[in-house]
């Protein structure tokens, strides 16, 4: 085709007859679409801790989020083992496909929260149970840190005087001196490796470990740092734990959250975007923990005449995308059910989701949008109207996509 072809020399010979010599370019591949890397573990499983000083409210806030009642007694060490729950994520566009769709099956998405025993000033060098409850912290994938900002003589805190601000500070720095600790070992481990040569596809990591020990000690987030893919793949190697995202819980009294007031929250606002930014979120556990115990209808009417409104459906999306986490939807009178994935997925790996065999033998994505449904009121008027798209394997995943795969089971491995 003339309209692909572009001649890039040509030569002409007479004798005794001439030739026209052409050399073709073929018309380019398709570029392939680059997949942006993000801190944290390539998966989707991945889960947020609630992490903070003692008798801050984090079990508390822990029972009402997954409705398990752990222990939240007055001591500062009352929960040791960390306790986990997975949790609805609150969607208005599942709750109207399921009416819509009258599915026998109804499968929302989740988020797995872990309860993590309250860390103390010392904690990076063992103080309290430290040592137990950072590991604990390495292991979620992003950070609901609760500040304590009421008064309660009958909830002693360990640092004597409410100060959201000093508590803040204690736990960066201990989170930040785990990371120094870890970083100053790999280090003087990789220095040693290049001194000897013994390996030297680790020169890149070495070089680059030696930025990251610089940064931090600078009492600098790896979560604020611009780093560049190959960096991001070493630093997800490492699982470091100022990594993590941050949500910020400030619990407030159930009065000041009434009247929505709190002469800490200006400066919590103002300490959070001196260290590099972030979701904050005032709520008051006690208030959470008493609608929780009400039926339904019981809470929307407390809400209702207090003129506030629950925030736990807030905490839990933030916390969700906070994580980078997205879901499309599959759809049909069997089951209407909600897929959690990466952002920036592509439809191969959004397929494996469901089924290995889903993305080993993908051919297309038949995809349609959320708001093209509720516009137009039936999958025959979606398609009708020319918005039920074929995707192929490039395409990106976006959130609350409807999704039909294809695939071949041939290709998927199956005999």
């Amino acid at each position: 085709n003339a309209e692909y072809m572009g001649i890039v020399s040509s030569l002409v010979t007479f004798a005794p007859f001439f030739t026209l010599h052409l050399v073709v370019t073929m018309p380019p591949k398709k570029a392939e679409v680059e997949q942006k890397i993000i801190l944290g573990r390539p998966t989707n499983n991945v889960k947020m801790g609630i992490v903070g000083l003692p008798n801050v409210g984090k079990s508390t806030t822990f029972n009402v989020l997954s409705n398990l009642h752990v222990p939240a007694e007055n001591f500062p060490f009352c929960t040791i083992d960390p306790n986990t729950a997975r949790v609805n994520v609150p969607d208005e566009r599942f709750d109207w496909l399921c009416e819509f769709y009258q599915p026998a099956s109804k499968v929302s998405a989740n988020l797995t929260i872990t309860d993590i025993a309250g860390l103390v000033r010392g904690a990076s060098q063992g103080a309290g149970l430290g040592n137990a409850f950072l590991s604990h912290i390495k292991a979620v994938d992003g950070i609901f840190h609760v500040v304590r900002t009421f008064d309660d003589d009958d909830i002693i805190h360990t640092e004597g005087e409410i100060d959201a601000t000093r508590d803040l500070d204690i736990i960066q720095e201990e989170l930040l001196l785990k990371d120094i600790e870890y970083v100053d070992a790999r280090v003087d481990e990789l220095d040693k490796i290049m001194q000897r040569g013994i390996d030297k596809s680790k020169k890149f990591e070495a070089e680059f470990m030696h930025k990251v020990q610089e940064w931090l000690h600078q009492k600098k987030n790896i979560r604020d740092g611009n780093w560049q893919m190959k960096e991001i793949e070493v630093l997800n190697a490492h699982q470091f734990i100022t990594a993590k995202p941050v949500v910020y819980l400030a619990n407030l009294s159930e009065n000041d959250f009434k009247r929505k007031k709190n002469k800490w929250l200006p400066k919590i606002h103002a300490w959070i975007q001196e260290h590099g930014g972030g979701p904050l979120i005032p709520y008051s556990a006690v208030f959470e923990a008493k609608i929780s115990e009400m039926s339904p209808e019981e809470a929307k009417q407390y809400c209702e005449e207090q003129g506030v409104t629950s925030q736990i459906p807030k905490v839990i999306k933030t916390g969700y995308h906070a994580l980078n986490l997205i879901h499309f939807f599959t759809c049909g009178s069997d089951e209407v059910k909600c897929w959690t994935l990466r952002d920036n997925t592509k439809a191969p790996q959004a397929a494996g989701v469901i089924h290995t065999d889903f993305e080993k033998g993908f051919i297309c994505a038949d995809v349609f949008k959320y708001a093209d449904l509720v516009e137009l009121k039936s999958e025959a008027a979606v398609k009708a109207a020319g918005k039920f798209m074929q995707k192929g394997r490039d395409y990106i995943v976006e959130d609350g996509d409807i999704i039909l795969f294809k695939f071949n089971v041939s290709n998927s491995g199956k005999k």
